[in-house]
């Protein structure tokens, strides 16, 4: 079961990345990309990324933007060391935000 974090250990971790924000408990980021299409490259490529950490965002996919939503339910839903994990994992992606 994961841990949530505290809210110095979620300020450290919004610290260290770039253009998320916290919701609550939620960790969020919008993408922003030039087609409908390239944003849902971006949605699947985040899928693969989720399953192989074995922790899922929910996701938002609209005209050219796409919105990934963090929280870790085994953690109260609340954010957890997880939820850093894989946005960073994205990040290192190199998508356009």
């Amino acid at each position: 079961m994961a841990v949530a974090l505290t809210e110095a250990e979620i300020d450290a971790g919004l610290a260290a990345l770039k253009d998320w924000s916290r919701e609550g408990d939620v960790l969020v980021k919008t993408f922003q990309f030039d087609s409908y299409l390239a944003g849902l490259a971006f949605a699947s490529t985040v899928g693969v990324i989720a399953e192989g950490l074995n922790h899922h965002p929910d996701m938002g996919i609209g005209w050219r933007r796409v919105t990934v939503s963090f929280t870790t339910h085994d953690a109260g839903s609340k954010l957890s060391a997880k939820d850093f994990a894989a946005a960073k994992a994205i990040d290192a992606v190199g998508f356009p935000s």
